[in-house]
């Protein structure tokens, strides 16, 4: 089934669970899709271009990039581009999208990718919440549409805030709650066993980062609406581009009857130019490390001598 939103799973969506038998099904799902995700890579790349725009306002010249999630490595070229000098780091869980060719953007992406990439770079196939870094390694971690497939996103986000240097900066996007809401109210008339996959709010991915140690937390959302000439054409996009690693998922395959009924519910939705349209909800988001982890008490300290200080130069 392809990832949907479940309401009721709003709340729990960054408390951790059994991080060991969903990240072998995260491992296996994306190794899977691995051959197939080339063609679908249009939403990817502009999330891509959208986020990696929002450096833009931000002054920063890191000398070393973590790509969390980085699949191909198709984000290195345009980071590498920004930041000259920059050593970028992919990491990714899957082995098989790792060793994928990121020139299946084309043959312009490719001769582009070459002429600018003369900074060092290595691949890593680490699990992005163990990584195999020293703490402060780097200045920046970038991930693109990553951390909604992680199974503890608070373990991620503790140990990105660890390799980061003090006042590093984090920027990363993930999938909103309103993701896919067409195809979540289709599969709820046609799949009521389905179990689907939790998208976080921005609100509760703001509180997660602060409650890591992360420091001025920014972020916003936008929908980005996608269509497609038939059911199957957008159910086979969908499913190229990520799973469902719960545990608790069905893992029979559904009746044919309930196939059909799918395709039927999602028929039923065209428009008046006769196509199916599925709203992706985007949270982007930054956050710099704070040099010390914020007190969870409203208690704060001042050192008097600063004080002084202060009303001395007044």
């Amino acid at each position: 089934m392809p990832p949907v939103h479940a309401g009721q799973d709003r709340a729990r969506s960054l408390a951790p669970s059994d991080a060991r038998l969903q990240l072998a099904t995260v491992r296996r799902q994306f190794t899977q899709r691995a051959a197939r995700i080339g063609a679908h890579q249009a939403l990817l790349r502009e999330v891509e271009r959208r986020l990696i725009e929002r450096l833009e306002p931000i002054r920063i010249d890191p000398r070393r990039i973590i790509d969390a999630g980085c699949g191909a490595g198709a984000a290195r070229a345009p980071l590498q581009r920004r930041f000259a000098q920059a050593t970028w780091v992919g990491v990714d869980l899957s082995e098989a999208m790792l060793g994928r060719d990121p020139g299946t953007a084309g043959w312009l992406a490719r001769l582009r990718s070459a002429a600018t990439a003369t900074a060092p770079a290595w691949r890593i196939c680490a699990d992005a919440a163990a990584l195999p870094l020293a703490d402060g390694a780097a200045d920046l971690v970038y991930s693109n549409l990553m951390l909604h497939w992680h199974p503890a996103p608070q373990a991620l986000l503790a140990e990105w805030r660890r390799v980061l240097r003090a006042d590093g900066l984090l920027l990363f996007s993930c999938f909103g709650p309103d993701t896919q809401k067409e195809l979540r109210a289709a599969c709820a008339l046609a799949l009521p066993q389905a179990r689907p996959l939790p998208f976080a709010d921005m609100h509760d991915v703001g509180d997660a980062l602060v409650a890591s140690g992360f420091s001025s937390p920014v972020l916003d959302t936008e929908t980005i609406a996608l269509t497609y000439a038939s059911p199957r054409a957008l159910l086979a996009e969908m499913r190229a581009l990520g799973g469902n690693p719960r545990r608790d998922r069905p893992q029979a395959l559904p009746l044919s009857r309930q196939c059909r009924a799918l395709l039927a519910a999602l028929e039923a939705r065209r428009d008046g130019e006769g196509r199916i349209g599925v709203t992706i909800e985007v949270v982007y988001g930054h956050a710099w490390r704070a040099a010390v982890a914020a007190r969870s008490g409203a208690e704060s300290r001042i050192a008097l001598d600063s004080v002084r200080e202060r009303l001395q130069r007044r």
